[in-house]
């Protein structure tokens, strides 16, 4: 039992400290495969990274315009991933809009210069993840900010479960194996606990029934509408994920979720 959960702490580290810039100890006999058993806990470094996100807004928000605290809360979170998953959208978008195979396209996403295809796609990302939160009302941001960075990380589990590593080296080599049931079980009541908890505080806030439900329906549907597309499109072009198409699963879901928040708060 002892060493059943040490095992789990040890796993859960290696979550943090590989996507995030937050100091973690070295473990003896660490193995590459390790990595693979931790992705359960992505969602779970995803609510440390909104709360990190939403502190410095809260802070921020204080004493600042809302749209300067905004930036200070993108650019915390930015700076704890080390821009891991800004990095995967650019590559990812670089290498899908500059290839033509699936051997072009893998190698152009190994290529450490940024594109035109990849600089144009973090601008449009990080201006309309601004844009998209500043037109939220400043008391709900912070939750979403939680939520969005816990489900867009659950997306990408989602995708390690369900499709094959795409090549045998890269940044996510250590993350070929699929995830297993019971993790990707994990993964689910942890990405979606902060989501859940947005409808609670909905529903003792004593929001309709009707409002309640088209928040579900307004959040989801962009979210599943992108996945589903995103996860075709790697299928059909790489046949499997790498670390970069998971990068930019997170961020596009993430987008998703903002607005389909939006929709809601401005049709409710």
């Amino acid at each position: 039992m002892i060493l059943s959960i040490k095992l789990e702490w040890q796993h859960f580290l290696l979550a943090l400290g590989f996507f995030t810039r937050i100091p973690v100890p070295n473990f003896v006999n660490f193995q590459e495969s390790d990595l693979s058993y931790s992705a359960k806990y992505f969602p779970l470094v995803g609510i440390i990274v909104g709360l990190v996100g939403a502190l410095s807004f809260v802070v921020s928000v204080g004493f600042l315009p809302q749209t300067i605290a905004l930036l200070i809360s993108m650019a915390s979170t930015v700076y704890l991933t080390g821009a891991f998953h800004e990095d995967g959208l650019a590559d990812s978008v670089d290498g899908l809009g500059g290839g033509w195979n699936r051997g072009k396209i893998l190698k152009i996403m190994q290529d450490s210069h940024l594109g035109t295809y990849g600089a144009a796609a973090l601008f449009f990302s990080l201006f309309t993840k601004f844009q998209l939160l500043n037109s939220l009302d400043n008391t709900f941001i912070p939750y979403v900010l939680i939520a969005g960075h816990a489900i867009s990380r659950l997306s990408a589990v989602w995708v390690m479960a369900t499709l094959n590593y795409a090549k045998p080296e890269g940044k996510a080599k250590p993350l070929a194996t699929q995830v297993s049931l019971l993790g990707l079980s994990f993964a689910n009541v942890v990405g979606l606990l902060p989501y859940l908890s947005i409808i609670l505080v909905l529903i003792v806030s004593h929001y309709p029934a009707i409002l309640v439900i088209h928040f579900v329906l307004m959040t989801l549907i962009p979210i599943l509408t992108i996945g589903f597309w995103w996860r075709y499109k790697i299928k059909r072009w790489l046949d499997g994920y790498t670390g970069d198409t998971l990068g930019a699963m997170q961020q596009l879901t993430e987008l998703a979720f903002y607005f389909g928040l939006l929709l809601w708060s401005v049709n409710c």
